[in-house]
């Protein structure tokens, strides 16, 4: 008697054992390792994929149900992927079948086989591409997007925001043509590459150092920004695609994508590169995952979870902006995909590339500790001179909005040399708050322990935990009074002060508000990269790697906010963040300035960026981990733990404490969580860190089997996180 043991998207850390019947009963096919089935579960039908075939099983034969049929005629997971996705079940301490059903595109999780070995694409005609003057704006950003791309795929275009009348407009006019493109043998003929500019002597030595490399290695590629990394990666590709294998791109965000894409295909014109990322459909995504697995694109940029695409021959693995904190799964299976690269690149023996201007403590850990090679880019490629730095004092500063009347002028100053102006403010809304100017009453959301939002354009309070909305309040709830004001600053309050202060200047704000709908991402930088926006107010989503030319001032507001946090990573994030906002100035060939507002000008970790910048500031930063035994010295876990009974809360986590303490084992809880209430759910946490990382994941496998049977467990919603980034 025969036997398979598969894996089940059920939340229990373990597989099952099914026999297969001697008959097959009508299956068309017997199963093999890697491939789907259909198999009785409880009352239920469930696909599961086949872990192994077995000639023996532990549980009796008698007690084991035959599967119901055999999916796939071939496997949809090799030997090798299947060996990843269990290190990353073990590794993140996540059940085997639930990983294995995150890592799959929908369809396959359904069990469904469409055939999607065709993609539809996109070209200029002759006629289109002399860039004819049309009314419709959306037909003639459509031919420079594909002016810009070269041949693109239907798919990208709708994702870029391009509608079907769009399209089907231009089809008409003969202005763009549509081809269905197969499944080709790219490698069978040597990539076209396009133009490419001289390395300097850092950018040479980096790129021979990685094409020289044999089998593994992981290379932390260390540069400051607008140093010309992607030149770089650019350059490394072209010795892969001539071996005809794969190369994997990740980034951290869909808004880095197109302008990402848009140089890689100027670079290599005839190679097909796909996308993956969120905002792609079911079908779109399958599409990629079947190009993938037969080696029928040659590169694939995508955000985190294409750690997990099915590559056939994988040659280069390449983590742009390495540090961010995107790459980093915060529900469900909470991996991280920089660290399974690094695990990916091991497995295939090829090399890994880690970018970044301001590479995460951990990552420079291990290029310090020669378990990475480290390779550093300090000469900016636009310009010989950095950037000017300044603190400004805010203290006794008069202010309008949270900016400087010094700030004012300033910017004044860039606007009249005809120059762009970066406006950076980390918060959305109007103001974080309003107040009650009789009482004190603060707009707190009813449902968290934080403060409800004011969004002055839709005439809302906005919970950003929960979600939550209101209505703005005419009165006071407390003393009735109508003397309700907005307390603190946020980038539409910036936006709309700016506006009256410089009528006639055009103002873009780029934050999740202004950015919902499909597209509009895109466009907003497509005007600024046309010089239509000069002055531009935005968050984090304007800091990371976007090239704007003519942005020779950047305006950092409330720099304090980082300075003094519960969370011991706080400095290093803001560090980042200052760092990356800053070097979206001078990349046009001049220096550009950079103003920082702070009441604390003195404070040794804005001295130290300023006058010595990231990398100075990052080593110090981990002697300071050393001496606190913080991450990336000591490792560490959090158990999460969350329901409406706070009592319960409590004694689950209470639970796991052991009586007696354990050798290399440090605990630190139960505590309240940072933000100790949201959506009306009371949150607590218990620390785990050790020195060892081996001695972690023991223990940590043992609390996961204790739990399983604990009665605690299944009153409160709780989590495990490996390697938490997130403390807040």
């Amino acid at each position: 008697m025969s036997f398979v043991e598969v894996a089940i998207k059920v939340p229990l850390q373990r597989t099952f054992d099914y026999r297969i019947p001697t008959q097959l009963n009508g299956l068309s096919t017997p199963p093999q390792v890697g491939a789907r089935v259909m198999v009785p579960f409880g009352n239920q039908r469930k696909v599961a994929v086949v872990l192994a075939l077995k000639t023996h099983s532990d549980v009796p034969a008698d007690k084991l149900k035959d599967l119901f049929e055999v999916i796939d005629d071939e496997p949809i997971l090799s030997p090798q992927h299947i060996e990843l996705l269990r290190f990353t079940a073990r590794y993140y301490c996540y059940p085997l079948g639930e990983t294995i059903h995150i890592a799959l595109p929908s369809a396959l999780r359904q069990g469904l086989c469409p055939d999607k070995s065709s993609i539809n694409m996109v070209a200029l005609t002759d006629k289109g591409a002399k860039l004819p003057s049309l009314k419709a704006t959306s037909q003639l950003n459509l031919l420079k997007q594909l002016a810009e791309s070269g041949k693109s795929s239907l798919t990208e275009l709708k994702a870029l925001g391009f509608s079907k009348k769009t399209i089907d407009s231009l089809l008409t006019k003969e202005l763009i043509s549509q081809t269905i493109e197969h499944d080709n043998q790219w490698q069978q003929q040597a990539p076209t590459v396009g133009n490419k500019p001289t390395l300097n002597k850092e950018q040479a030595v980096a790129c021979s150092t990685i094409n020289q490399a044999q089998g593994f290695n992981s290379f932390l590629l260390e540069g400051v920004t607008g140093s010309g990394k992607t030149e770089v990666y650019l350059q490394c590709l072209e010795d892969v695609l001539k071996r005809g294998e794969q190369a994997l791109v990740l980034v951290p965000e869909i808004g880095l994508t197109p302008q990402t894409v848009n140089r890689f295909r100027r670079r290599f014109p005839d190679t097909p590169i796909m996308l993956w990322h969120s905002a792609l459909t079911d079908n779109e995504r399958l599409q990629t995952w079947r190009f993938c697995e037969k080696a029928s694109c040659a590169i694939v940029i995508g955000t985190r979870s294409s750690i997990f695409l099915p590559f056939l021959k994988l040659g280069m693995i390449i983590v742009d902006e390495e540090h961010d904190s995107s790459f980093k799964q915060q529900d469900t299976l909470r991996y991280h995909a920089r660290d399974l690269a690094a695990y990916r690149a091991f497995q295939h023996k090829i090399p890994l590339i880690l970018g970044s201007a301001t590479p995460a403590l951990e990552t420079l850990h291990k290029a310090l500790n020669n378990k990475y090679q480290l390779l550093s880019l300090t000469q900016r490629a636009q310009t010989s001179t950095d950037n000017q730095f300044q603190l400004l004092d805010m203290k006794g500063q008069p202010d309008q909005a949270g900016i400087a009347h010094g700030s004012l002028a300033t910017i004044r100053q860039h606007l009249k040399r005809g120059k762009q102006v970066m406006v950076f403010l980390n918060r959305r809304g109007f103001a974080p708050t309003l107040i009650c100017h009789e009482c004190g009453w603060l707009s707190e959301c009813k449902r968290c322990s934080t403060s409800a939002t004011f969004h002055k354009a839709i005439g809302q309070m906005i919970c950003h935990h929960c979600g939550e909305q209101e209505r703005v309040p005419h009165q006071c709830p407390d003393c009735g009074s109508t003397q309700i004001f907005p307390n603190g600053k946020g980038t539409e309050q910036i936006e709309e002060f700016l506006s009256s202060e410089f009528p006639d200047t055009p103002i873009s704000r780029i934050d999740r508000d202004s950015t919902r709908r499909k597209g509009s991402l895109e466009k907003a930088l497509d005007d600024i990269n046309q010089g239509g926006a000069r002055i531009l107010v935005g968050t984090q989503m304007l800091a990371k790697g976007h090239h704007f030319p003519d942005v020779s001032l950047v305006l950092i507001l409330d720099v304090d906010g980082g300075l003094y946090s519960c969370d011991f990573r706080a400095t290093e994030h803001l560090a980042q963040l200052v760092t990356q906002v800053a070097g979206r100035a001078g990349r046009s060939g001049e220096p550009g300035q950079v103003l920082l507002q702070t009441h604390f000008p003195e404070h040794p970790l804005l001295q130290d960026l300023v006058n010595n910048g990231y990398q100075d500031f990052a080593r110090f930063a981990l002697q300071e981990r050393d001496d606190a035994q913080l991450p990336p010295i000591t490792n560490m876990a959090i158990v999460r733990a969350e329901g409406h009974n706070i009592k319960q809360v409590v004694d689950f986590l209470t639970d796991l404490v052991p009586v007696q303490s354990l050798t290399g084992i440090q605990l630190l809880g139960p505590i309240p969580a940072p933000l100790e209430r949201i959506a009306g759910k009371y949150r607590f946490q218990l620390h785990i860190q050790a020195l060892e990382r081996p001695l972690l994941h023991q223990y940590l496998a043992q609390m996961v089997d204790y739990l399983s049977t604990s009665k605690l467990a299944q009153k409160v919603r709780w989590s495990l996180d490996v390697d938490p980034i997130d403390m807040i």
